[in-house]
Order: C-alpha cells, then sequence, then structure tokens
C-alpha cells in the first residue's frame, strides 16, 4: 500500500459538514480529489480550511495531463514533499506536524517511518543495481539520497 493511501484529511467530519456532503478520509482518495480540482463547494468552507485547501490543490493538483488528477502526478508530488520533509531533517512525527500545518492533512507517525524506511531500502537497492551496472554517477546520486533519508 502506498503512502499516500495512508494520509488523511484532518477534521474530516468538520469538512465534510461544511461542504454538506460526504467524502472519503482519504486525501488522495478519487471522490476527495473530485471536490479540490473541481472547486466545488470550496467556498461553503471556512477561511482558514479553504486557504489550506488551495494550498493542496497549488501544491500537488497543478498538472497539465489530460487524466489529472488521475495521473499519478498528485502522489509523486506528495511523496516528493514527504522526502524533502526527511532531508530537512525532520523526523515522521515532525513530518507529520508540518503536513497537518501545510495542508490539515495527518498520517500515523508509523505509517511515515515505514515509508521512509522502504524508501532507504530501495535507494540501497538502486545503488547496488547501479554499482554492478558501473553506473558510478547513480551509484553516488543513490548514496547521498540515501545519507539523506537517514539522517
Amino acid at each position: 500500500m502506498a503512502i499516500t493511501d495512508k494520509i488523511y484529511i484532518k477534521n474530516h467530519r468538520q469538512i465534510s459538514s461544511q461542504l454538506d456532503a460526504s467524502i472519503p478520509k482519504g486525501a488522495f482518495k478519487g471522490a476527495t480529489l473530485d471536490i479540490l480540482f473541481t472547486g466545488e463547494g470550496l467556498a461553503q468552507l471556512d477561511e482558514a480550511t479553504r486557504d489550506r485547501v488551495l494550498d493542496f490543490a497549488e501544491d500537488f493538483l497543478d498538472c497539465d495531463c489530460d487524466n489529472n488528477p488521475y495521473c499519478g502526478h498528485p502522489e509523486r508530488k506528495f511523496v516528493r514533499y514527504l522526502l524533502d520533509l526527511r532531508a530537512q531533517g525532520l523526523g515522521p512525527d515532525a513530518i507529520v506536524d508540518v503536513m497537518s500545518d501545510d495542508y490539515m492533512l495527518y498520517a500515523y507517525p508509523g505509517d511515515v517511518l515505514s515509508f521512509l524506511d522502504q524508501s532507504v531500502r530501495t535507494l540501497e537497492a538502486v545503488e547496488s543495481l547501479a554499482e554492478v551496472e558501473g553506473d558510478r554517477e547513480m551509484t553516488d546520486r543513490a548514496r547521498s539520497a540515501k545519507r539523506d533519508l537517514s539522517g
């Protein structure tokens, strides 16, 4: 299961009530993305919530693909966001706090930790394969990225 499947809307019930519609808790679920992408009901949200929702849409749903927001780019951008937070030295608890402040989203710190651990394992595999292939540049890039994620 991808980390984006474990990213949830903070104050989900309050937002559903403001929209007068039932939306999934998952931030990257189809119905949630539809509401965010089309902008339906955003005027019904209180100002603070609307600002965070618009920030989320601007940062992750900004794509020229025909299938937007179902093209996979929002999820990839969010994964990049999480990895950037880790590269800044933040741990799982702090990452959850920042995503909550930035976008009114939350995740369980254990899920974030598992995602980061999986990312390090993936980079280790990339590094090993690059060494076998003799691709020194990729080996160095994977090693550097792994070091950034490992702290």
